[in-house]
C-alpha cells in the first residue's frame, strides 16, 4: 500500500483572522472535495480546529491549503500560523461539518 493512500487523523490548529469570515465554511468546502470527514470548530481563543480523517494524501493536501502552501485567493480571513498532529484515524462519521 501507497503510504499516501493510508488512512490517518489530521488535527490542525489554525491562528490568524479566521472566525467570522466563513472560514469554516471554507474549510468544509475544500474537506469534501478532497473526499475527507471530519469537522472545524471556533475555539473560545480565535483559532480554528480542523479534523480530517482520509488518505494521508488528501490530508497532506487539506493541510497545504490551510497553511498557504498552495496559493489559494479565495481563502477567507488571514492565517497567522498552523499547527499540526497526526495520529490514527478514529472513525469519523462520513460527511465533513461546521463547529
Amino acid at each position: 500500500m501507497d503510504d499516501g493512500d493510508e488512512t490517518v487523523r489530521l488535527t490542525a490548529w489554525v491562528r490568524g483572522h479566521v472566525q467570522g469570515v466563513g472560514f469554516r465554511w471554507w474549510v468544509r468546502a475544500r474537506a469534501l472535495e478532497l473526499g475527507l470527514a471530519g469537522s472545524a470548530t471556533n475555539l473560545p481563543d480565535g483559532r480554528v480546529e480542523v479534523v480530517a480523517e482520509g488518505p494521508r494524501a488528501k490530508c497532506r493536501e487539506l493541510l497545504g491549503l490551510l497553511d498557504g502552501d498552495d496559493p489559494e485567493p479565495a481563502r477567507p480571513g488571514k492565517v497567522t500560523g498552523v499547527t499540526e498532529r497526526w495520529t490514527g484515524p478514529r472513525g469519523e462519521p462520513p460527511g465533513f461539518h461546521e463547529r
